[in-house]
């Protein structure tokens, strides 16, 4: 007990007088915040189950806290108290806000903030993505949180609103350890092994829900004048010694982490004419059929990362064609697991993307 009163008395003052159901809530911020950011921890899948009690509840908890800083009673306890002579007096018959009513709230409210913080963040500069939600979130729950601690402080210690702990805790306890009889003990047991159970089966769901399909994906874009990445205006003319350049893109949905090569080659190409024959009732109809065949290939510049899953990676790609003439295919060949063939070809892996370059010879 003396270690730990000593350890509270080296925190801040407005940390220690902080009411434990607020610190709770910091505490859970703080905790979704390491499970989406931290480097080993943002894999695992301990950020479902944060993420969802974050958003659903906390933002509304703190907003609820900060709007209601007083105690409160039901109306039923109220009546009980008071009768039918306080309903009619002209009094205000209750203040605050019960415990139930907060969870409801919470849960609403929560609801509400963070679409609109998303509302809002989509005309800014850093638009709906995971960094500035999870900012604005959890700077909107510090703020309300300030605010909701600061307005119970200025109220008397009786009128404050305080979660009751102590007498769950020793309600719970007697109905446990002290049941009745035995028929009330043993459907005591049931019941907790049913919420055990319940518990356990949404976690499992929730932690590891049926996978979707995995894939991965490698794409070009191009950076405009204002500055954005675009899918237009590629450099499809060069001269011999000169440069194009383009942002390479690479998204992982393999669910999980990805090592990744990409491998840049250049290629000659010649379309070879095939005819195939179609017998029909009515005769002999004949049709064409143009395949591309590959006469030369080089390797310009080869690429490594590695990315989590739904993790995208984006860099910028000067790339400088050794070959001359019309039609020289610039390919981007796409590797998960990391594993090359020596001369890897468009038939080695299903993601490939490729860029049609004339280059003038000097």
């Amino acid at each position: 007990m003396d270690d730990r009163r000593s350890l509270r008395l080296l925190l801040p003052r407005p940390v220690r007088r902080l009411p434990a159901d607020l610190a709770a809530m910091l505490v859970v911020t703080v905790l979704v915040n390491v499970a989406v950011f931290a480097p080993l921890v943002r894999d695992t899948p301990l950020r479902v189950p944060l993420g969802l009690v974050f958003a659903l509840f906390v933002p509304g908890y703190v907003f609820v806290a900060a709007l209601f800083p007083e105690a409160g009673e039901s109306p039923t306890d109220r009546d009980a108290e008071d009768g039918d002579a306080g309903r009619f007096s002209g009094e205000s018959i209750r203040a605050g806000i019960d415990g139930i009513e907060r969870v409801a709230l919470a849960f609403g409210l929560s609801i509400a903030v963070v679409p609109l913080i998303g509302l809002v963040l989509n005309f800014t500069p850093w638009g709906i993505r995971l960094a500035p939600i999870m900012v604005a979130l959890s700077g909107f729950t510090v703020a309300a949180t300030a605010v909701a601690a600061r307005r119970r402080w200025e109220l008397p210690a009786e009128e404050r609103f305080a979660v009751p702990y102590g007498e769950w805790y020793a309600a719970g306890r007697s109905e446990l350890l002290e049941p009745d009889t035995r028929l009330d003990g043993a459907l005591n047991v049931m019941l907790i092994l049913s919420i055990v159970l319940a518990v356990g089966v949404v976690g499992f769901a929730v932690v590891s829900p049926p996978a979707g399909e995995q894939f991965s994906a490698v794409y070009l874009l191009t950076e405009d004048d204002d500055g954005e990445l675009v899918a237009d205006d590629y450099p499809t003319e060069l001269a011999q010694g000169e440069s194009g350049e383009v942002v390479l893109g690479v998204d992982n949905h393999e669910h999980e982490t990805t090592d990744y090569t990409l491998v840049a080659v250049e290629q000659q190409t010649e379309t070879v004419v095939n005819e195939s024959a179609v017998t029909e009732s009515d005769g002999e109809n004949r049709t064409a059929v143009n395949e591309t065949v590959v006469t030369e290939q080089r390797e310009l510049e080869r690429f490594e990362t590695t990315l989590a899953h739904n993790e995208s990676w984006h860099r910028t790609h000067e790339f400088e064609p050794t070959m001359t003439g019309e039609n020289v295919r610039i390919v981007w060949l796409l590797f998960p697991g990391g594993e090359v063939p020596e001369e890897p070809t468009t038939d080695d892996t299903e993601y490939h993307v490729h860029l049609w370059v004339d280059v003038e010879d000097s």
